[in-house]
C-alpha cells in the first residue's frame, strides 16, 4: 500500500464517480443556500450615516462620500494598522492581495474597494509600497469611524467585536462594512461583517478549499505570512480570529 492509500480511502473509478455525484448533490444545494443567503444579505435594512466623518488620503481630507469615487456603492475594508506600528497584519495583509485584482472588475461594475485604518496616513505608505498595492487606501486618524463600526475596541469597559463580546488582547480588529450612496449624497450603511466573515474575500482559501488537504491549517491563518516574507521566517503570534 502507499503512503497516500494508507493516509486516505482510495476507490475504483466508478466508486470515485458514484461518490463524487453524491457530493454534487451537497455542492448544488450549498450553491442555492448561498444565493439565499446573499439575497437575505442585500435584503437587510439600511441605517443613513449621520455623522461626517473625515478621512486623509493623498490629496488631503474626504468625506465618507467621496471615498465611492463617484460610483454608488462603497465596500471599505477595515484594515488592522493602528498609529505606531511599522507593518499591517499579516491576516489583513494577505486579503488585502486580494484587492487589486478584484477592482479591476468592481470599478466598472459600480463598486468602490477601498481600505481605511486608524494610523496616520503617512505612517502606512512605506508598507504599502513594499507590499506594491495600488487600491485606495485612507487614514480614519481623528475620527470615531473605527470605534462606530465595531473594529477599534479598546482596552477598557464592555468590549464588543463581531456582534459579541470580546475578551481578547487587540484593540485593532477587522472587518468589511458596505455603503450605499443615493444621487442626493445620502450615505447609508448596509452590512458589515467580521472574523471569519471575511473569509469570502479570500479566493485563495477557495483554491485550497478544493485542493486535496484543503487549507491545512492548525489554526485561522496560522501558515500566512507578507507575501514577502514566507522564506526563511519564523512562526510568530497571529492577529486574526475565529
Amino acid at each position: 500500500m502507499s503512503t497516500s492509500e494508507s493516509r486516505h480511502p482510495v476507490a475504483s473509478r466508478s466508486q470515485w464517480l458514484a461518490a463524487r455525484q453524491q457530493l454534487w448533490l451537497h455542492e448544488k444545494a450549498f450553491t442555492h443556500h448561498r444565493d439565499a443567503l446573499a439575497a437575505a444579505r442585500r435584503a437587510l435594512p439600511w441605517v443613513r450615516v449621520e455623522h461626517d466623518y473625515q478621512f486623509q488620503g493623498p490629496d488631503g481630507e474626504l468625506s465618507l462620500a467621496d471615498l465611492f469615487a463617484g460610483r454608488s456603492q462603497l465596500l471599505l475594508y477595515h484594515f488592522m494598522f493602528a498609529e505606531g506600528w511599522s507593518e499591517g497584519c499579516p491576516g489583513c495583509s494577505f486579503l488585502a492581495d486580494h484587492f487589486d485584482g478584484a477592482n479591476l472588475h468592481l470599478a466598472h461594475h459600480d463598486v468602490s474597494l477601498v481600505a481605511v485604518s486608524r494610523a496616520p496616513y503617512a505612517e502606512f505608505q512605506a508598507f504599502r509600497r513594499r507590499m506594491g498595492w495600488q487600491f485606495p487606501w485612507y487614514s480614519s486618524q481623528g475620527s470615531g469611524f473605527n470605534e462606530d463600526f465595531g473594529v477599534s475596541v479598546g482596552s477598557e469597559g464592555e468590549r464588543q467585536y463581531n456582534y459579541a463580546p470580546y475578551d481578547g488582547s487587540e484593540s485593532e480588529l477587522p472587518g468589511l462594512s458596505a455603503f450605499y450612496r443615493e444621487p442626493d449624497g445620502s450615505v447609508y450603511h448596509t452590512y458589515s461583517t467580521y472574523a471569519r466573515g471575511l473569509d469570502i474575500l479570500v479566493n485563495t482559501y477557495n483554491f485550497l478549499d478544493i485542493a486535496p488537504l484543503g487549507r491545512n491549517e492548525s489554526g485561522t491563518m496560522d501558515w500566512v505570512r507578507h507575501h514577502d516574507r514566507y522564506e526563511g521566517q519564523p512562526d510568530k503570534p497571529h492577529c486574526c480570529h475565529n
